[in-house]
């Protein structure tokens, strides 16, 4: 590690974060997955979510459960979704989460932050089976482009605005406490 300068905070916080992330799929892997529900869970509460709301608009709604990691949500008269763990948004979380806790800033900020930033990677997630419910439903040819390219995308692109704004934040919030020259 003797080439790694860790005095350079842009290096820190990449083998922070690195380390952070490392810790947490291992984690993740070989205890929380194994061991316990929480794929189970927010799948369930994917599913939920997006049932209430499409049945909001007036769209009949089955919901099914094929076995721990499998669990479908339709809308009558189309092809089932099927949404597995890979969906749930577990890994994203995560990933925000860690990202959030290695950059520097106020820690009471995080504090409120993280969860507000889950809760809107969540919102966005099950949007997102919302609307491959509805394309499947109405035009299923595109499913797989959707699915594959334009949601991802969307996902992602959310992460990235909430990274941003924690950055400019912490930053804003760095350059106030330093001294004036």
């Amino acid at each position: 590690m003797a080439f790694i300068n860790l005095k350079n905070k842009t290096t820190r916080f990449f083998v922070f974060a690195s380390i952070l992330y490392l810790s947490w799929y291992l984690l993740y892997e070989f205890f929380v997955k194994p061991n316990t529900l929480i794929d189970e869970k927010l799948i369930s509460l994917i599913i939920a979510n997006a049932a209430f709301v499409l049945k909001l608009f007036g769209f009949t709604v089955y919901q099914s459960i094929e076995d721990s990691n499998m669990q479908l949500i339709g809308i009558d008269g189309a092809h089932p979704l099927w949404i597995g763990s890979p969906c749930n948004a577990l890994t994203l979380f995560m990933f925000f989460a860690l990202f959030v806790i290695a950059f520097p800033g106020n820690t009471k900020k995080k504090f409120w932050f993280i969860p507000l930033g889950i809760i809107i990677i969540h919102i966005t997630n099950v949007l997102r089976v919302i609307s491959l419910a509805i394309i499947n439903y109405l035009a299923p040819q595109y499913i797989e482009f959707n699915h594959t390219y334009t949601f991802t995308f969307l996902v992602y692109a959310i992460i990235f605005l909430l990274w941003m704004w924690w950055v400019k934040s912490s930053l804003k919030e760095n350059a106030a406490h330093e001294p004036k020259n």
